[in-house]
């Protein structure tokens, strides 16, 4: 990566008389001319995933950022959607997971009704590649988002083995968070290689009731209805609620996992983190823990969802295994039941869902030590 070198700006200004009096006051010499010495940033030519350009406003980040190439800034049309900017669905889905933007009622919605945080995450996902020169990284966004963002976007990096990144940023707390190869200090001009490593995330589950449900209702994907019979789980993090999940009984007759299971069986229900903490993988651990409960409480646990994130997580996992129905459409189902609708909601028929038992890790589920019921 090459920079044109160390540059000197100057600019000339036309002095008033409001000037001429202001400055006098705070013994501060202006005769309308200011210069300004660009940090002296370095060539680096070794091969690199992430960098960074860090230090405090006014100190050269952006200038530094424009020699080294272009900075684009998406163009957005709000008589479409967000999701509609991209040139697949497949695309739309991987570039906004990407970024941490997995509420899918917020694909539908245009750039312009967006949150900060929201429409910072939908700006970054259409410049997101190798080679992509990204200003005033998280300026806008309270700093939950820019963490959660910050590791959101390191792994996909990092899963699709992207190069050449250079962010610039006025935020120490998220460099740890972007695991960058290198950052350049524009205050002490100072250049450190090395991968910083992010911390840990921590989080714990809560018993709840569903009057928490509210507050996550109108980010779930699919239907803000939850069932009277459910079971209620929080995920508690630095000292917030961010998380609801829920479970439900599963009726029906399940071929046992060995002779004399007779266990009771309970079904994933609801599953929502809200939209700052998206992104840092809490959500599928979240549900792996919910899942793991039930396990030592003598239940097996089922999951069927169309979230293709969530899916497709499990079918790499080996703490989960596909049932029959799994990758299975609805036609059929629909067919036998002579509807396609369900609580006057319209089903697409052709819809792919995901069908999984949890087993934890080791098999878990198959000790019969759990099965104390």
């Amino acid at each position: 990566m090459k920079y044109k070198g160390k540059q000197v700006l100057q600019s000339q200004v036309k002095m008033s008389e409001i000037d001429k009096d202001l400055y006098k006051n705070f013994d501060f010499t202006f005769e309308g001319q200011t210069k300004f010495n660009v940090p002296n940033f370095p060539n680096i030519d070794e091969d690199f995933a992430i960098g960074v350009i860090y230090g405090s406003s006014g100190s050269g980040k952006s200038t530094i950022l424009k020699g080294l190439g272009s900075v684009p800034k998406p163009d957005w049309d709000n008589s479409k959607t967000v999701a509609s900017h991209f040139a697949s669905v497949d695309e739309a889905i991987e570039k906004l997971s990407a970024v941490g933007l997995n509420t899918v009622p917020t694909w539908a919605k245009p750039r312009n009704v967006l949150s900060n945080g929201e429409g910072f995450r939908a700006d970054l996902a259409r410049v997101l590649k190798s080679g992509a020169l990204i200003d005033e990284f998280t300026s806008v966004v309270n700093r939950e988002v820019a963490k959660s963002c910050s590791l959101a976007i390191t792994k996909y990096i990092k899963r699709n083995n992207l190069k050449g990144i250079v962010i610039a940023t006025c935020h120490e707390d998220i460099l740890q968070w972007l695991e960058p190869d290198w950052v350049y200090n524009t205050d002490t001009e100072e250049l450190i290689r090395g991968r910083l490593r992010r911390p840990k995330i921590n989080f714990s589950i809560g018993i709840t009731d569903r009057h928490i449900w509210p507050v996550f209702a109108k980010h779930h994907y699919l239907t803000a209805d939850l069932p009277m019979a459910v079971r209620c789980f929080s995920c508690n993090y630095a000292g917030k609620v961010i998380g609801f999940g829920s479970s439900i009984a599963l009726p029906g007759r399940i071929p046992p996992l060995y002779d004399g299971d007779r266990r009771n069986k309970f079904r994933e229900c609801r599953t929502v983190i809200l939209p700052d903490f998206q992104g840092m993988g809490i959500g599928v651990r979240f549900s792996d823990a919910i899942a793991d409960l039930h396990i030592e409480r003598g239940y097996r646990y089922f999951s069927k969802t169309a979230h293709i994130r969530m899916g497709e997580y499990r079918e790499s996992s080996s703490l989960w295994r596909a049932t029959s129905t799994n990758q299975a459409d609805r036609s059929k189902s629909c067919k036998r039941n002579k509807k396609d609708t369900w609580k006057h909601f319209k089903l697409d028929t052709e819809r792919i869902c995901y069908s999984h038992e949890y087993i934890g890790p080791n098999n878990k589920s198959y000790d019969k030590k759990w099965n104390v019921k």
